[in-house]
């Protein structure tokens, strides 16, 4: 218990360093817990591995924060507070990336529900055009149903910026959105992103070099270079460690906008321990599993 509040007030401490506000949008009524420390409730709870809001809560009732806020509220406002959790994302993150101009882009599976219920799901279908469906996995070999999650990361393992689409959605098309994105910068992908029309368009419209393996049977064929295959295990190994100490296949919610917020929660506390990494206990930055107290 002692180790989440101090998780929670350093997390606080560092979010005032790069937010100009503690609230964000009008309430008529001052709350007792600020926009800024719900936030930083939140990121805190998720990098101490407790995404179960019944679990925080019944750690939080003997603290200081006890009686603050109701959970219900607590979740109504974190929904709202999506897009500046966001903009605290990005601020950690170019912190941490300064000037890169490598980065490297994948996809990863995130079922909601087993093929067997798909049918019958009612999971995520309150926003039309945001329905999830059924995708192939192709380095599992497998279907499954519900979403996937496009990223961008830099060559150190800092995420630049990320997305969520339909499972169905080909890895390619997420390159359309990376050019409102991004500019000036070599981009590494796998077999999944070849295509030479986008690649072309990429470095035409907003000078993006494109770097993918070539196929076998391709005219022209030569070997990707070693630094490259090297540099792509980065974002690979911060999936795993997504799927493995944020548990981010682990789903609860109901509504997309519960589901994007607990990805968002979870992206942002791996940034965020990665921030305090750097710039407070002056460790490694993709030393994760470490004790963020004081």
């Amino acid at each position: 218990m002692n180790n989440l509040i101090q998780k929670y007030e350093l997390i606080l401490k560092t979010f005032k360093e790069i937010s100009i506000a503690d609230n964000f949008y009008f309430k008529p009524v001052k709350p007792k817990l600020s926009d800024l420390e719900l936030i930083a409730l939140n990121i805190a709870a998720e990098s101490s591995g407790l995404d179960s809001e019944y679990q925080l809560f019944r750690d939080l009732k003997f603290s200081q924060l006890s009686g603050l806020i109701e959970r219900s509220v607590y979740n109504r406002r974190r929904r709202k507070l999506f897009s500046h959790t966001e903009e605290l994302r990005k601020k950690l993150a170019i912190k941490l990336t300064g000037n890169q101009r490598y980065f490297i882009v994948d996809s990863m599976p995130l079922e909601i529900c087993k093929n067997a219920r798909m049918a019958r799901s009612k999971i995520c279908k309150e926003q039309q055009g945001a329905y999830p469906n059924q995708g192939f996995c192709a380095s599992q070999n497998t279907k499954y149903y519900g979403y996937k999650l496009h990223a961008v990361c830099s060559v150190e393992g800092v995420f630049d910026n990320f997305d969520l689409s339909p499972a169905s959605v080909h890895d390619i098309h997420y390159l359309k959105d990376i050019k409102a994105q991004m500019t000036d910068c070599v981009l590494l992908g796998d077999k999944g992103y070849l295509s030479a029309p986008i690649q072309i368009n990429l470095f035409e419209t907003v000078n993006i070099r494109l770097e993918t393996p070539l196929r076998n049977n391709q005219k022209d064929h030569k070997n990707y270079p070693f630094i490259f295959k090297k540099s792509r295990k980065r974002i690979e190994t911060l999936f795993s460690q997504l799927c493995d100490q944020f548990m981010i296949r682990r789903n609860y919610a109901k509504s997309f906008n519960g589901f994007k917020n607990r990805i968002l929660a979870k992206i942002t506390a791996l940034t965020t321990i990665q921030y305090l990494n750097k710039f407070v206990f002056n460790r490694k930055l993709n030393q994760l599993k470490i004790n963020l107290s004081l």
